[in-house]
């Protein structure tokens, strides 16, 4: 593929993106997109076979984004405990509060519209949900070896709580866009993860 394909592809992918961010996935139609994008209908269909091979490029692009926000600076710890509450902190203020994609947190409202719809596309969705708790919990361990955690605690819950608590954030921010919302759930998270310590 040629460099202007590769840019039409990128063009469908976020114009795609902001409209099923907003929309839904089954409320934007093939029409929706090719308005967006000022395509036809075969300049769409020489880059994708189908709404549903775009909606998966469509997720690959906004991972993508997500990953820049939510990990900046999130390395440059050697705190694993650090790193969390930075990860949090990222999550909850430069995506979310950002406004990153039009209709909230992409992945939270896909996985709300999709389950039961359709069971792969929600499957996919939940492996990249459980893929984020395993890395929390990745550095829950690091944490743990390292002496800096109180004992017994179950580090795969700790990591799940953090996640459920960061989408629970989400739903109620995308319903209220109430900068409380997210300052409360940072403040708390971060109190929480700072109680783990020994």
């Amino acid at each position: 593929m040629g460099e202007k394909g590769v840019q039409t592809r990128r063009r469908i992918t976020q114009q795609a993106l902001q409209l099923f961010s907003v929309k839904g996935y089954f409320n934007t139609g093939i029409n929706d997109i090719l308005r967006a994008t000022g395509l036809t209908k075969g300049g769409l269909y020489g880059h994708f076979q189908s709404k549903e091979e775009i909606w998966y490029a469509v997720y690959d692009e906004a991972l993508d984004v997500w990953r820049r926000i939510i990990f900046s600076e999130v390395r440059d710890s050697g705190d694993p405990l650090l790193r969390i509450e930075k990860t949090v902190e990222n999550h909850l203020n430069r995506y979310l509060g950002a406004d990153v994609f039009e209709g909230g947190c992409f992945f939270v409202n896909m996985l709300v519209e999709l389950s039961g719809q359709s069971a792969a596309m929600s499957r996919h969705l939940f492996k990249g949900f459980v893929g984020f708790s395993r890395l929390i919990k990745t550095w829950l361990v690091e944490a743990e070896a390292a002496g800096m955690l109180r004992p017994q605690l179950d580090l795969k819950d700790v990591a799940n709580f953090i996640l459920i608590a960061l989408n629970g954030a989400a739903t109620f921010y995308i319903a209220s866009r109430d900068p409380l919302v997210l300052r409360q759930t940072e403040d708390q998270l971060r109190f929480y993860i700072r109680q783990l310590r020994r």
